[in-house]
């Protein structure tokens, strides 16, 4: 099920083109008030990163703590996921779980405390800005395919058996109930 999820923005930034090529806006300060709203005061970004994913690669879902997210897709269609662990926290049975398609110059803001991953639909390009650079300690996850979560992730008919290509790291998530517990232990 798709729900809303507090502080989850998503947009369009149109590209403009001619016989040359194309331009687009990917982000500005004046216009981009996402982090704000989603409870992150005076937010700036201070990395960025380009993800490139064949078909059929599953990155996710990850977690942080300390870092909003900002995903841009710069080529491609990405099904993307976001788990909601934060009303886990307060005591719910259960996340917010929202999905959506994202095609190129699509984009969506991720708060704090909102899993995210996506299955490339189609070989993608994902551009992403972070509020904190790499930091080892604030990589968390948990497995893609939870019951808990239950995301209605589509088929993946070119792939074997119509399973996804996943990293190592992400084949080694926990399930949520032990990322939730792990979170409650260590709340930051």
């Amino acid at each position: 099920m798709t729900e809303p999820i507090p502080g989850v923005r998503r947009g369009h930034s149109p590209s403009f083109g001619d016989e040359r090529g194309s331009f687009r806006e990917v982000w500005r300060a004046s216009t981009f008030d996402a982090a704000v709203e989603a409870g992150v005061r005076d937010a700036r970004f201070v990395q960025a990163n380009l993800s490139k994913s064949a078909g059929g690669v599953l990155r996710g879902l990850h977690l942080h703590r300390r870092q909003l997210d900002l995903w841009f897709v710069a080529a491609g269609r990405a099904f993307t996921a976001l788990v909601d662990v934060r009303p886990m926290l307060a005591g719910a049975d259960r996340p917010l779980v929202m999905t959506m398609t994202l095609d190129a110059d699509d984009w969506v803001s991720i708060p704090t405390g909102v899993a995210h991953g996506f299955l490339a639909l189609e070989p993608v390009q994902l551009l992403y800005l972070v509020t904190n650079e790499y930091d080892g300690g604030d990589e968390l996850g948990f497995a893609w395919d939870d019951p808990l979560a239950a995301i209605p992730w589509p088929e993946i008919p070119a792939t074997p058996r119509g399973r996804p290509i996943l990293s190592d790291r992400d084949r080694a998530n926990p399930s949520l109930a032990d990322l939730v517990v792990r979170l409650r232990d260590s709340p930051s």
